[in-house]
């Protein structure tokens, strides 16, 4: 959540003890600060504009108005309404949520019109009376944090399970639940299918909040997630030396669901590093390796996108480096498990788990806790060593080395520091293949990406063609290459 703004009503001489006070308050709190500012409107340097402008500006510009009535009404404009007025109204106007503390236990020493104005303000709201500072600060944390509950903001539930703010039923994709119906049916045997009313799906995956998406619904299936979760993007770097370096020479920030996230910073990480071409001498088309296992960069990006701590402000990076991918994710390890634990079997505690089913359903992840020990394996076959794993900051951090760049006689080292997404379908398609071989062949899990950002491209391109081009949606079709395709995959 960004921080809001509390607008606290305008000057007035009688209560700037009060005003200031609850100024330092909210932002020396150290709940309030993460979510408010305060703002005073004597705080404003000085400008060559009306003062009834610009505090009526500023009360529209906050979320959330804070009237402190007095004794005294205050200066009066041309019509004999105070400033104190006029903002209050400005607020009932534009439906900002208000509260109204309101000194002294009596109305003896009001003003007639202050008097008025408690009692208009009485008739559309509850008012908090106060004595002195520490009561106003008790009444007004107490009024924030009901507003941070009722509004979601402060949660007593998980942050996968809680409800999303703002978010309704419409602003997620059925597409992409209807994708994911169908590989997980297809995958695991999933009971529900695509079609599947979006509610009852959502309710067979734990992801509503009394009818409202949760924050795991939307990150799975949101059309637009960052717009509510900022921070759930991916950046992506590619440094040519070994060490974080300016300017970046390649530099992505990737957004969608975490589905997406994980296709999108693969590409990023596969299209960057180099592969090595084997020989023909078993085929017509030269096999070819990269020197990061597919599957282990899979699963370091499977696990930072997974089980990062959404409610931090930071967001994952995934680096590459001349000598290592360092991938880095806002939390730490659950408490009952160690840096040295994760290198042995160990049980699966997802942060998120309401995420992490879904990524399992669609086979993105295993639940067994195997996941680590599976990265670590896969690297060791290549010829790698094990990878790293390492706390810093609020950040878990895993690094896998890259391969040295020697060749063998049998293997020519090529480095390719941007490859399209067609021309890795492309040097990976052997013969003619299934849309599933090739989407395994390039470690891709998610359907709708893997057609929009390589298959289709291909077949625009004229790189690949299909089996049975007549029924391009037969249940048999395969690809293979053109004479063009072959050309370009021989390059």
């Amino acid at each position: 959540m960004a921080t809001t703004s509390i607008f606290v009503s305008s000057v007035q001489k009688e209560l700037a003890e009060e005003r200031r006070a609850v100024k330092a308050f909210v932002e020396g709190d150290a709940l309030l600060r993460r979510f408010f500012t305060a703002f005073l409107f004597e705080d404003l340097p000085a400008a060559d504009r009306r003062a009834d402008e610009v505090y009526l500006e500023e009360v529209g510009r906050c979320a959330i108005y804070v009237g402190l009535f007095g004794n005294d009404y205050g200066y009066e404009d041309k019509d004999g309404v105070s400033p104190t007025e006029r903002e209050f109204d400005r607020a009932t106007e534009r439906g900002k949520p208000r509260f109204v503390f309101v000194k002294g236990a009596d109305d003896k020493a009001r003003h007639p019109k202050m008097e008025a104005l408690v009692g208009k303000a009485g008739a559309q709201l509850i008012r908090r009376r106060f004595s002195g500072v520490s009561e106003l600060t008790g009444a007004l944390y107490a009024s924030l944090v009901e507003h941070l509950e009722r509004t979601g903001w402060l949660r007593t539930k998980p942050f996968d399970a809680a409800a999303c703010p703002g978010a309704s039923l419409e602003d997620l994709a059925t597409e992409k639940l209807d994708l994911f119906l169908s590989r997980a049916q297809s995958q695991r045997g999933y009971p529900l299918g695509p079609g599947t009313p979006v509610e009852t799906a959502l309710a067979h995956l734990n992801l509503l909040d009394a009818r409202q998406p949760s924050h795991a619904a939307m990150l799975l299936f949101g059309r637009q997630p960052q717009r509510f979760l900022l921070t759930s993007e991916v950046k992506c770097m590619h440094f040519h030396g070994l060490e974080v370096r300016k300017p970046i020479p390649s530099y992505h920030i990737y957004k969608g669901t975490v589905f997406e996230l994980v296709d999108q910073a693969l590409d990023f990480v596969m299209s960057k590093i180099d592969r090595r071409v084997g020989t023909r001498a078993l085929g017509p088309q030269a096999p070819v390796e990269y020197e990061l296992p597919p599957e282990a960069v899979a699963e370091a990006i499977v696990n930072a996108v997974t089980h990062r701590d959404y409610a931090s402000n930071a967001s994952v990076q995934v680096m590459l480096f001349s000598d290592r991918l360092e991938i880095w994710n806002p939390g730490e390890l659950p408490s009952v498990l160690t840096l040295d634990e994760l290198r042995r079997p160990h049980a699966s505690i997802p942060r998120n788990p309401l995420i992490a089913e879904p990524m399992f359903l669609a086979k993105y992840s295993e639940k067994a806790g195997s996941g680590i020990l599976e990265m670590i394996a896969r690297c060791r076959e290549a010829g790698l060593s094990a990878p790293e794993f390492r706390q810093s900051g609020g950040q878990f951090i895993q690094t896998l080395g890259r391969a040295p760049s020697e060749a063998t006689p049998e293997v020519t080292p090529e480095v390719t520091p941007e490859v399209t997404p067609e021309v890795r379908l492309v040097r990976v398609l052997v013969g003619e293949m299934t849309r599933q071989q090739l989407q395994r062949a390039l470690g891709l899990r998610d359907d709708e990406h893997f057609r929009k950002a390589y298959l289709q491209p291909a077949l625009d391109a004229g790189l690949i063609e299909m089996t049975i081009s007549d029924r391009p949606r037969s249940s048999r079709q395969k690809y293979r290459l053109t004479a063009q395709g072959d050309k370009k995959g021989r390059t």
